[in-house]
């Protein structure tokens, strides 16, 4: 397996990065891709690739260095996904071994993430990474008028 932090106007971010990101996050057109490239790079938005021996990009990663009052320094990941065929394989261990490596080298005291409530498989996931469960995330939806 390779594992690739991959460079705005990368090609492989739509060729090889956007149909595994999509498998998480279906709601991303190729379009809503590129603004969010664009403003979330802006950010410290990363993404990274993890590619299987034949070449196919089997897991995608979207991440960012943020200094913050509760950890100081930590890398949060955005976006975690292995695509559906290559699960069980290694794929998201390599990609967070991967991402530990940034965050160390950053000087992080941390590396977190999200994970929606539904996802138990990934959070059975997280928790054999030796990841714990510290905090509950709040959201209010500000698209409906109802909000």
């Amino acid at each position: 397996m390779k594992i690739v932090d991959l460079e705005p106007g990368d090609p492989r971010l739509d060729s090889d990065l956007l149909p595994v990101l999509r498998e998480l996050r279906p709601h991303l057109t190729p379009p809503l891709f590129h603004e969010v490239q664009e403003r979330g790079h802006a950010q410290g938005l990363r993404f990274t690739a993890a590619y299987a021996d034949d070449g196919a990009c089997v897991g995608a990663a979207g991440w960012r260095i943020i200094d913050n009052t509760s950890s100081i320094r930590q890398l949060y990941v955005d976006d975690l996904v292995t695509a559906a065929d290559a699960r069980s394989t290694g794929v998201g261990h390599a990609l967070l071994a991967h991402l530990e490596g940034h965050a160390r080298e950053e000087g992080c005291r941390e590396l977190n993430l999200d994970s929606g409530t539904h996802r138990t498989g990934a959070h059975r996931f997280y928790l054999r990474e030796r990841l714990d469960i510290v905090a509950f995330h709040f959201a209010k939806d500000l698209t409906n008028e109802d909000g």
